[in-house]
């Protein structure tokens, strides 16, 4: 089995040792709460506990106005906080995803990235739930406690459709709007949420949904991209791999001048929207270890 093309479930297993050996603080997240979970917007997600009398000095937002108009009197709902943060990892398995001239398929990585994040958050108590996405498949993981969540999650991402490489070429590529539009329908408010992607197809529609989903969650874009979408050659043969077939790109300068231009455009978009909303986003190269990046540009200062 070639693991710059295929994964194994037994694989993303064994990088849980991986993730305990990587620093425990996470770059993005600094403020001044406590516990496992420090969030510059929310912290872990609070849960109902209780009704009781109105007392001076509660707060009027929190009145129960359903028991308060059944009882006579003012009623407040009171909150605990949640021991756990859900956790949300959002996959891209479309058709562009399984794509490499270098190192492994951006689905490959976006895995092994997706398994990293897994077994750090069960580490820290979270609930994994996740999302997979692919041209002709849908797949949502309900958050779980341990690490049977986590297995849960892996066991999904191998036994994907999109891995088979009888996988239809006719399906139309999904729209990220799609993903966003879901993401916004089932991430409970206070969640970390992870979307692992090339973030091809980022309408305005998808951006808006992003900034929604920022508004009361934190929010981290991982972007997954092949050395040649960054960096076009003005001339040469190169062969490229699309998860299926094996094929050679001619490459000169008018077609690079258009690809510099799309990829600039691309990140022009992600940047604005970590600037705008408040999302953290980086990029990961299909030449890179895992691991490194992960470590480096996420979890450590």
């Amino acid at each position: 089995m070639n693991s710059a093309t295929s994964l194994n479930l037994k694989q993303l297993i064994a990088m849980q040792y991986q993730a305990s050996a990587m620093a425990v603080r996470r770059k993005y997240i600094r403020a001044a709460m406590s516990g496992a979970h420090v969030s510059k917007l929310r912290g872990r997600g609070m849960e109902f506990d209780e009704v009781r009398l109105y007392q001076p000095g509660d707060d009027v937002g929190s009145i129960d106005w359903k028991v308060t108009a059944r009882k006579g009197k003012t009623h407040v709902k009171l909150y605990r906080e949640e021991r756990e943060r859900p956790v949300l990892i959002a996959l891209d398995y479309r058709k562009a995803m399984f794509f490499a001239t270098q190192g492994a398929l951006k689905s490959v990585v976006a895995t092994k990235i997706a398994a990293l994040l897994a077994w750090h958050g069960v580490q820290h108590g979270d609930r994994l739930g996740g999302l997979l996405f692919a041209d002709d498949e849908h797949v949502e993981i309900k958050p779980m406690r341990g690490r049977k969540g986590v297995l849960s999650f892996l066991h999904h991402c191998t036994h994907a459709k999109a891995w088979q490489k009888t996988q239809s070429q006719a399906v139309d590529l999904l729209s990220m709007e799609k993903v966003t539009r879901r993401l916004r329908h089932v991430a409970k408010h206070g969640s970390l949420i992870y979307i692992l992607s090339d973030f091809r197809g980022l309408s305005q529609q998808a951006i808006a949904d992003l900034s929604q989903l920022a508004r009361h969650n934190d929010v981290v874009l991982i972007s997954v991209l092949d050395a040649l979408e960054k960096s076009f050659p003005a001339s040469g043969a190169y062969p490229v791999f699309d998860g299926q077939h094996y094929f050679t790109v001619h490459a000169n300068p008018a077609f690079q001048q258009r690809m510099q231009a799309q990829y600039q455009a691309h990140q022009q978009q992600l940047n604005d929207l970590q600037k705008q909303y408040g999302l953290f986003h980086f990029q990961v190269g299909t030449h890179e270890d895992v691991a490194n990046v992960v470590r480096e540009r996420l979890w450590t200062r």
